[in-house]
């Protein structure tokens, strides 16, 4: 049976908007496929009208919707995040010296799939299943960053504050995610428990969609050093999701 020609081209247009330049104008869609304008602009608006692309207000650009994200969410349950995981983030705290837990989104909020004590001997609760404001932990922003119809949803919503550093305002949060997302690793420092940190980055499958985050958590008096996130701490944890990332499939880098 021949393919579908249309189906094929809006295929081929989704695959685009999942690349590094995730927001592409018409002209630069219709560039890249060798074809004619008029014919990219019918499929991304078909495209729009059924949520699997949406379209800025302000530049024209397209880029993924979030019917679609949500639907690529799902393809990876927590379990096999889990499972690929498990060494890695034994080594993680081990390298740290901080407890780390493993989150995936959920309803705007992040699900903790995995946590590994801090291997002391100090007292400390199973987190697994607990689920943490995305906006006011480090994990949380990694995940919002890849996704932000999540973050278009939690802002709807309102963001409750926990901390006075947590951040209430949409405007702060949309930089935050920005800067989250353009640098790889995202930070909490006292903004959901007075006196503690965390540092996270994203987790990566075989198409290069960010499906969970990875991060460590711990006073603020251990993960941070002249006021800022402690540079091998963060090292160590991008270096740990890049791992876990190859071995969900993802290319290495």
């Amino acid at each position: 049976m021949a393919p579908i020609q249309s189906i094929e081209r809006a295929a081929a247009i989704l695959r685009l908007l999942s690349g590094r330049n995730r927001r592409l104008g018409v002209v630069q869609l219709a560039g890249e496929l060798d074809l004619p304008k008029a014919t990219v602009h019918g499929i991304l608006r078909t495209l729009n009208q059924v949520g699997f692309v949406e379209q800025d207000p302000e530049s024209g650009k397209y880029q993924l919707g979030a019917a679609l994200l949500h639907m690529g969410s799902s393809y990876l349950d927590g379990n096999e995040l889990r499972t690929r995981a498990l060494n890695w983030s034994d080594s993680l705290a081990a390298r740290s010296g901080e407890s780390v837990r493993i989150g995936m989104l959920h309803d705007s909020r992040v699900l903790v799939v995995h946590h590994v004590f801090r291997p002391d001997d100090s007292r400390q609760a199973l987190e697994v299943g607990a689920l943490l404001p995305a906006h006011a932990s480090a994990m949380g922003k990694v995940l919002l960053a890849a996704n932000r119809w999540a973050a278009a949803e939690l802002v709807s919503e309102g963001l409750p504050r926990f901390t006075a550093e947590t951040i209430t305002d949409s405007e702060r949060l949309t930089s935050e995610l920005e800067e989250v997302y353009d640098r790889g690793w995202a930070a909490d420092t006292e903004e959901l428990v007075v006196g503690e940190v965390s540092l996270a980055a994203p987790i990566a499958d075989r198409r290069g969609v960010t499906v969970g985050a990875i991060g460590i958590s711990g006073p603020v008096e251990r993960l941070m050093g002249n006021g800022t996130p402690r540079s091998d701490l963060v090292s160590f944890v991008r270096e740990t999701a890049r791992s876990v990332s190859r071995d969900l499939g993802a290319i290495p880098w």
